[in-house]
């Protein structure tokens, strides 16, 4: 193996494989979170007028020794990623790393930065942009277990939540459509068409108030019904994802490390 391929590697298992023995890579897994969160405290307080405006030059200082580190970040995992069989190839090896999720979040968390210095954008655009900074929340996840498990829980019941949620948008739209029918002659300015009345199955359901109320017997049936079912409804995800986290915290629980070769082995009780 050549130095070029052996450094090459050594980054790799620095910035992605994150052995525990590994006390360089852990020190820098260390060095990114603690950066990572002193970034997302500083998009905080920079949301505070006064603060933003007194320590203008320390927010701009930081934010730009924090994209150069980010930057080097990203550039040397999209180098070195491709040391690895899943990521063989020059170019497309690269691309399918840089099309990751967590290969997204690392660009779209240095992006907002160079954009502006690539085209013109508009003021109120670049505002919206700069929260693509708290992308770096979710940078992570590269380090604790806890958010890779919730991501698998909504992978691996993407299928039952898909259900769920479209059966509570079909239902939402029937009883707007029932409301519709019912409230668009006592009210035709709050209940003129069925996605008006839509805001209104979204407000019976959810705390969120916008100031559409029935006023006809039938109307005040029809939304006290769509609250108790909304109670259960919105219960359903909930306890998807609440079982999808037990089924993996306890799957988990099974895996041993085989004495000879150090690999987990799966044992199932069934």
């Amino acid at each position: 193996m050549t130095n070029y391929k052996k450094i090459k590697t050594r980054v790799y298992e620095i910035l992605e494989k994150s052995d525990p023995n590994d006390i360089t890579g852990k020190t820098v897994d260390l060095f990114l979170i603690i950066l990572i969160t002193l970034n997302v405290i500083a998009i905080v307080l920079q949301s505070v007028v006064g603060l933003s405006v007194k320590y203008y030059g320390v927010f701009r200082i930081f934010e730009i020794v924090s994209v150069i580190i980010f930057s080097v970040e990203y550039i040397l995992r999209l180098w070195s990623c491709n040391v690895t069989n899943k990521y063989d190839g020059i170019f497309l090896g690269r691309l399918k790393f840089g099309l990751a999720p967590l290969s997204l979040v690392d660009f779209f968390a240095i992006l907002p930065f160079y954009l502006p210095l690539v085209i013109a954008v508009d003021l109120r655009f670049l505002r919206v942009l700069r929260l693509f900074r708290l992308f770096r929340v979710f940078k992570f996840s590269r380090y604790f277990e806890a958010m890779n498990i919730i991501g698998r829980v909504f992978k691996k019941k993407r299928g039952e939540l898909i259900i769920t949620l479209f059966t509570v948008f079909l239902l939402l739209l029937i009883f707007s459509g029932f409301m519709f029918q019912i409230e668009s002659r006592a009210q035709p300015e709050n209940f003129s068409s069925i996605p008006q009345a839509m805001w209104w199955g979204i407000s019976a359901v959810t705390p969120i108030d916008f100031g559409l109320r029935p006023v006809t017997i039938l109307g005040k049936i029809l939304s006290s019904i769509v609250a108790f079912l909304g109670v259960g409804l919105f219960a359903l995800p909930a306890g998807i994802i609440s079982s999808g986290l037990a089924e993996d915290i306890r799957t988990k629980k099974k895996k041993i490390k085989c004495p000879s070769c150090g690999k987990e082995i799966n044992i199932n009780n069934d």
